[in-house]
């Protein structure tokens, strides 16, 4: 019986229009490859649809003042990251 290749699985999924990525050994970043070699050593994935942005709504008080529970501070954090991007008054 015949092994299939390694990488069968994202073969055809390439076939099929999937972006493919590799990662090297030597960096932990991983790359777009157009033309993937599909070597046995290499690694491959299937570039991963990119997180959305998460974005709340919250209600910041400030002593003294008259309080509402309407929000008034809009918050966007990057959905890869996690990290604040945006603070906005509304």
């Amino acid at each position: 019986m015949k092994t299939p290749h390694k990488h069968a699985e994202l073969i055809i999924a390439w076939a099929n229009g999937a972006e493919i990525e590799t990662r090297y050994s030597a960096l932990h970043e991983w790359y777009l490859v157009t033309h993937p070699v599909w070597k046995e050593g290499c690694v491959y994935r299937i570039k991963p649809e990119p997180k959305p942005d998460v974005v709340e709504l919250h209600n910041v008080v400030i002593w003294g003042r008259t309080s509402t529970t309407i929000p008034n501070i809009k918050l966007t954090f990057d959905g890869e990251t996690g990290q604040l991007k945006s603070a906005e008054v509304i």
